[in-house]
């Protein structure tokens, strides 16, 4: 018994780890799946955008899109405007006719396209979570919105609505966030971005290519001294349940250690029995929290699935197991020593 909770505390932190790195790698992967499906090959920023995402602000003129459209090789701009209600998840104003030519349009599960000024177009993550469907209203922005339609996800935005109504509520008329642009040949792309870089217009001009590969959990605050963290406690967790697992299992074992030492056994032999159990201990907690962390990943992706995409990321298996093996080999050591240390006939006589 005192094993296999041993086994289930160790898995404790190895889950917290797999859980976390998931949340944040669901999280990008999903942003860079939206992005790459909108079918620009250029995204214009305003200077003041911070990070690799604008969850609100209107600062570029709309006027901007028009003067963009008339730079050589430029065969499309649509300008669309953010706005944060819970992040991660934003309302997306965006002029629909332009985008569906951009990018080949939504694939509309259930519903259709807008009909009127109040109409929302939805993904299928966000219906479930909210328990929405076609005909449904959402309260959002102190504004009742019509869900018109579904969408599959993985192009754009989690909620769509039309560009000039959310720049009305959002005291942003002739506004938006920022820019895609379509090229009219990949072998253009950077000719476009050294032509619009010499407007000398201030705002922040990306090949899509390079924004999407901003996504990385370095570019969110905070994210890696956290993870950093959660590891130093998987490592304490590890240390912690070890040590006392087997300083007891020391104590429980005095004349059987006797036994082996009258016999012969060294030191080192006796050590060596004392970490290989706390091993055994380490691989069962990496074993257990990685089978806990697909039971997290279900769970969050059946409570908020639009929120937070959370993923099962196999290449951090190993690195969770070598933090549990670490601790667990570090909290046997003293145990270990003072196995090693005990006197044979003090532990043949113990009682």
């Amino acid at each position: 018994m005192r094993s296999l909770l041993s086994v289930l505390l160790m898995g404790v932190p190895v889950t917290l780890i797999l859980a976390l790195v998931g949340l944040t790698q669901g999280l990008l992967q999903d942003s860079q799946r939206r992005q790459q499906n909108t079918g620009a090959d250029i995204i214009i920023r305003a200077s003041t955008a911070s990070g690799v995402v604008n969850f609100s602000g209107a600062p570029i003129p709309e006027k901007v899109v028009a003067k963009i459209e008339e730079q050589p090789h430029v065969r499309l701009a649509v300008g669309v405007l953010n706005h944060s209600i819970d992040p991660p998840l934003v309302i997306t104003g965006v002029d629909l006719a332009r985008f569906d030519r951009m990018s080949g349009g939504f694939v509309y599960k259930q519903g259709g396209p807008f009909k009127g000024p109040n109409d929302m177009l939805i993904d299928e993550a966000y219906a479930a979570q909210a328990h929405k469907a076609v005909g449904d209203t959402v309260t959002l922005l102190n504004h009742d919105w019509r869900v018109e339609g579904i969408i599959e996800p993985g192009k754009l935005a989690r909620i769509a609505v039309q560009l000039a109504v959310l720049q009305d509520l959002d005291a942003a008329t002739g506004k938006v966030g920022q820019i895609y642009v379509k090229v009219d040949n990949a072998a253009n792309i950077d000719a476009v971005v050294q032509e619009l870089n010499a407007l000398e217009t201030g705002y922040k001009i990306n090949t899509l290519e390079e924004y999407v590969a901003m996504y990385t959990p370095g570019r969110i605050s905070g994210v890696k001294e956290f993870t950093v963290v959660i590891m130093a406690i998987g490592v304490v967790i590890g240390f912690c349940v070890v040590c006392l697992s087997m300083y007891m299992s020391v104590l429980q074992r005095t004349r059987e250690i006797g036994i082996l030492k009258s016999l012969g056994a060294s030191k080192g032999f006796i050590l060596t029995i004392i970490e290989v159990e706390a091993m055994l201990l380490g691989a069962g907690g990496t074993v257990l929290g990685i089978v806990m962390s697909f039971g997290a990943c279900w769970l969050v992706r059946t409570l908020v699935p639009a929120s937070i995409p959370m993923i099962v990321v196999q290449s951090w298996w190993p690195t969770a197991g070598l933090i549990t093996l670490l601790g667990a080999g570090l909290g046997a050591l003293y145990p270990g020593l003072n196995a090693a240390r005990q006197d044979p006939i003090e532990a043949l006589s113990y009682e």
